[in-house]
């Protein structure tokens, strides 16, 4: 009686369609980490070596959004029906948690090194965090047009931002450091380096774990989805209604709807104009729809919304 309805299951992942750019900035950002490390070591700077830091963990994080796209589009089969998609918003839980990490040890080095100041070469600083900010800039570039469409994408983004922004830092603290010869300017740098990324870390972390609690889509309201679905032809009830995402950019939704008796002959067509009102309204490829005779809904066993 028209159990289901299947849209999309070939649908390519959002950050699948952006693989080109994750590897043009994984690209960037090595390179970049190369010349920090090299840079941390002959400045003697911690606000450049938690920079280098960060962009090592931020490459780590692209290399596993990278690897989660490759796996999410492994084709799906009977032990994993929706195939492997989920494995992009694991990538992006892991990266926001090896970023928490990261910020642990810069703030620790730096509390003690205001305690026990280190010699730093402010002008090591300037040279290789200039180096750094063009890159960064260049990868914020590639990144921007698909940092809307994909978790991972916008991960990475995000911290492409936080490098640019703690590259701006270093050429400040390089500067101070070198006019006035105080040091401590370096370990406030971190400080604030990490400051800048524990947010945006937690603001990843927490979109990731909504979309592993399977936790509504954020842009689709179910009452107003209810609403929608019946005022299609013959539908007198809906229930039994359910919205999550599979990953970025493949929100899902199953549903019980109840339908005149002398339209169960016609269910194709029923099914068609639902899937139409969910695709073209909520941008729900994916659903699936039972189709129920008025009353069966006593027959049932326990009812979830």
């Amino acid at each position: 009686m028209g159990h289901g309805h299947k849209h999309g299951h070939g649908h390519a992942t959002a950050a699948g369609a952006n693989r080109g750019r994750l590897v043009i900035a994984l690209v960037l950002m090595l390179s970049v980490a190369v010349v920090q490390v090299i840079g941390a070591a002959m400045s003697g700077s911690l606000a450049l070596l938690a920079d280098a830091g960060h962009t090592v963990t931020d490459s780590f994080g692209v290399l596993l959004a990278l690897t989660a796209v490759w796996i999410a589009n492994r084709p799906p089969n009977a032990d994993r029906t929706f195939g492997m998609q989920r494995a992009e918003v694991l990538a992006a839980a892991v990266n926001a948690l090896t970023l928490f990490a990261l910020c642990g040890f810069v703030g620790y080095e730096a509390v003690r090194r205001l305690l026990d100041p280190q010699p730093v070469a402010g002008p090591w600083m300037m040279a290789v965090a200039g180096v750094g900010l063009v890159a960064n800039v260049v990868a914020l570039l590639v990144l921007r047009g698909g940092q809307r469409e994909s978790l991972n994408v916008r991960g990475a983004y995000l911290e492409v931002m936080g490098d640019a922004l703690a590259s701006v830092g270093v050429l400040v603290g390089g500067a101070v450091i070198w006019l006035t010869g105080w040091e401590r300017a370096d370990s406030l740098i971190s400080l604030g380096i990490a400051a800048f990324i524990v947010p945006r870390a937690w603001s990843l972390l927490r979109e990731a774990v909504h979309v592993l609690l399977e936790s509504t889509p954020r842009h689709v309201d179910l009452e107003e989805v209810r609403e929608h679905m019946m005022r299609q032809p013959g539908v007198i009830d809906v229930h039994d209604l359910h919205a999550w995402t599979i990953t970025s950019g493949i929100p899902v939704m199953s549903a019980h709807v109840v339908i005149e008796e002398h339209r169960l002959a016609d269910a194709g067509r029923v099914l068609d104009d639902l899937h139409a009102c969910l695709s073209g309204h909520f941008d729900v490829e994916h659903s699936t729809l039972q189709l129920e005779p008025d009353g069966h809904v006593d027959h049932e066993g326990a009812r979830h919304a």
